[in-house]
């Protein structure tokens, strides 16, 4: 039986068990500090460039 055979034949599963899997801590694990660092900024910029426009700071 070649591999490709035995994948068909196994159900789908998640490769990261169980036990493994809560939530917040899996996402910063999976990112990584400098990951989080670039998503905070980036939405925090999402929030302060509209608002600097609409004071008129870029005319």
């Amino acid at each position: 039986m070649n591999p490709l055979e035995q994948i068909k034949d196994k159900p789908l599963e998640c490769p990261v068990p169980h036990k493994q899997r809560k939530g917040i801590t899996m996402w910063f694990k999976r990112l990584g500090f400098v990951g989080f660092m670039f998503f905070l900024i980036k939405g925090l910029m999402w929030l302060i460039i509209p608002y600097l426009i609409t004071k008129g700071f870029f005319k």
